[in-house]
């Protein structure tokens, strides 16, 4: 599995990356089969100073990509909302996943 995790307008700092990776780890750990995961960091130009520090996220699995996007006055908290993101949306791409699987197993039988 490759992590990339890149900024626009913002140097990743080792601090930083750690803290993404970790994160990150809580929603990895849903999935074998995870291909890529891609982490956009940035700071946007506003005039208005909330939501000014974004994060956005590429899951690449297996078959499909999942994506989220945050944008919150402060970095660390814009991640851990865009992880909430994702973890909500690996849950109910598992929950879809088990029950297409169970769907099929149950054809077979008749």
């Amino acid at each position: 599995m490759n992590m990339t995790i890149s900024g626009h307008h913002l140097e990743i700092t080792p601090a930083l990356r750690s803290y993404v990776s970790t994160k990150l780890d809580r929603v990895i750990r849903h999935f074998d089969q995870v291909v890529d995961v891609k982490v956009l960091l940035s700071v946007e130009n506003q005039k208005e100073k909330d939501k000014r520090q974004r994060a956005e996220c590429r899951i690449g699995v297996k078959g499909n990509d999942l994506f989220a996007e945050s944008s919150h006055e402060d970095l660390y908290a814009a991640v851990d909302e865009l992880v909430d993101k994702l973890d909500r949306q690996v849950a109910r791409y598992k929950e879809k996943q088990q029950s297409h699987d169970k769907n099929t197993a149950v054809k077979h039988l008749m």
